[in-house]
């Protein structure tokens, strides 16, 4: 269900599991970590909460709240698993110059939106070795 190209789907995964969580309800692993996700921005709470978000922005459609969520989702699987090789250290140091593992996120996000948008520009899979070069770059240069 993750995988669907369905919006509202996917957006009800992020309802559904937010009010299980909120009503203390038994989470899946995945309902666990969407919730997680939702609890650390408040200021998407409301529109989660809303099951009629279906063109949910925070500011005026220049940013996608459930998109922004879902790099959340994407960069804590891949420091899990350590894919690409690798990644997990630079989160790790990436965290410790911050001081946050959410910032720490956030500042990933921008180099796995690059990524990700360069592969669909060229019509071709991930480059994660520059993906890698991209987070080296980021956490060389935090403070």
């Amino acid at each position: 269900m993750i995988f669907s190209q369905d919006r509202g789907t996917l957006r009800k995964m992020y309802t559904d599991a937010w009010a299980r969580f909120r009503d203390g309800s038994v989470l899946t692993p995945l309902d666990a970590q969407i919730a997680r996700v939702v609890e650390e921005h408040p200021e998407y709470h409301a529109i989660v909460e809303a099951t009629a978000a279906d063109d949910a922005t925070a500011d005026g459609g220049e940013h996608n709240p459930y998109l922004h969520m879902g790099m959340h989702l994407a960069i804590r699987e891949q420091v899990s698993t350590n894919r690409p090789p690798g990644i997990r250290a630079l989160c790790e140091t990436l965290s410790d110059r911050l001081g946050d593992r959410l910032e720490a996120e956030h500042r990933m996000m921008e180099a796995l939106g690059e990524t990700l948008w360069e592969a669909q520009r060229n019509n071709v899979a991930p480059d994660e070795a520059a993906y890698l070069e991209r987070l080296k770059r980021i956490a060389g240069a935090a403070k």
